[in-house]
């Protein structure tokens, strides 16, 4: 009986997840309201407040769940493989992310533009001491000659920038290029060009 039970909690909680992730990237943290993910999830708000503290509590289980993947494509910036393969191979991560995850990116968005008061020890200290290192690796790679001289910080915000755009900001594309469109479609084959024309080394005389 307590495995049956067990499972049951189990698969409660991940549906309560996904729906509190439905409500947070549409409404953030402030504009989400218990109620709200209870009629979403189908439970009862006392049901789920069995498995979640509160608003918090559940915010806190997605965002934890959400970090550590956020950062993997980063984190497999290569030092020993070729400096363009591995920036444009994380630039087709990030896109693929956005597509796939765009809930996800939209929470974190949410978060950000709110101050990361939930997380800002999580940037201030891991996300920031990762972004430090790859700035160095990047620093490396320009000072080789094995790309063309750029600001190391700026080139992984734009990256950033460009890719979460396509999840964060899907409404804006349907609307302007169809309700159906897939907002990522065609995207990796233009920012290709356009990071592999920044990065390129000019030929030496």
């Amino acid at each position: 009986m307590g495995r049956v039970t067990t499972r049951i909690q189990r698969r409660n909680r991940k549906i309560i997840l996904e729906a509190a992730l439905d409500v947070f990237s549409a409404h953030g943290f402030r504009g989400a309201t218990l109620d709200q993910i209870a009629e979403r999830a189908g439970l009862s708000k006392p049901n789920l407040l069995y498995y979640f503290d509160g608003k918090e509590a559940i915010h806190h289980a997605l965002l934890t769940n959400l970090l550590d993947t956020w950062l993997d494509p980063l984190r497999a910036l290569n030092p020993e493989g070729d400096p363009q393969t591995e920036l444009l191979e994380y630039m087709r991560r990030k896109l693929q992310m956005a597509h796939e995850f765009p809930r996800e990116s939209r929470l974190f968005a949410n978060e950000i533009i709110q101050g990361a008061p939930r997380i800002e020890g999580f940037i201030r200290h891991d996300l920031k001491a990762l972004v430090d290192e790859k700035a160095r690796l990047i620093d490396h790679w320009v000072h080789h000659g094995r790309i063309a001289p750029v600001d190391p910080y700026h080139l992984i915000f734009s990256i950033w920038a460009l890719t979460q755009h396509y999840a964060d900001f899907d409404a804006q594309i349907r609307m302007i290029r169809g309700d159906h469109t897939v907002p990522v479609e065609g995207a990796e084959p233009f920012l290709t060009t356009l990071f592999l024309r920044l990065l390129s080394p000019k030929p030496t005389d």
